[in-house]
């Protein structure tokens, strides 16, 4: 006996939903993080070019979404080898001692098609805040993106100590850019 045709449709779209839902690590060739910051009035954008994580994500159930990010600092890119080491030391991001910056979800609220809010701890130089970013969930070739932009005060995670606390050079505001790729269906 044949089924009707919807019925079949519907059994078969039921069966390559769970297909859509994953938990994969970052595609770093294919993902970004970046900063940009105004140094003299002067925005100045630059990359973190070492950059890991795992994302689990569930179109039909977002608010499950979990996600941790680490990146490594020692690849913070401003474009010269001198202000990359500079921006190292101990006043600014202390690799030494704190080479790795995270955020890591807590809780993930569903907004409009494919925009969410993730709230989680994000933690650079020994210092954890609790914060909520939104972020633009989007399909793309062979991935599922994850992007959008944070707003932080870099003198709340003691970034730019000493002489550079003084936000006259380089101000307290520093928005982190970022697009993650996650390859679709693992």
């Amino acid at each position: 006996m044949n089924k009707p045709v919807f019925v079949r449709a519907a059994a078969a779209l039921a069966l390559a939903l769970p297909a859509l839902a994953f938990a994969a690590p970052v595609d770093v060739a294919k993902s970004a993080v970046s900063v940009t910051f105004k140094q003299m009035g002067v925005p100045v954008d630059a990359a973190f070019r070492k950059i890991s994580g795992d994302v689990t994500y569930d179109p039909a159930k977002p608010a499950e979404a979990k996600a941790r990010i680490d990146i490594d600092v020692a690849g913070f890119d401003l474009g010269d080898p001198e202000y990359n080491k500079e921006v190292l030391k101990k006043d600014w991001f202390n690799a030494a001692q704190f080479p790795k910056a995270s955020f890591v979800t807590t809780a993930v609220k569903p907004g409009a098609a494919g925009k969410f809010d993730a709230t989680g701890t994000l933690t650079i130089k020994g210092k954890t805040q609790t914060l909520t970013v939104p972020v633009t969930v989007a399909p793309g070739a062979g991935a599922t993106v994850f992007s959008g932009a944070l707003p932080i005060k870099r003198l709340a995670f003691d970034i730019g100590e000493g002489e550079w606390k003084d936000t006259g050079m380089v101000a307290d505001e520093v928005v982190i850019k970022f697009k993650l790729a996650v390859p679709a269906g693992k």
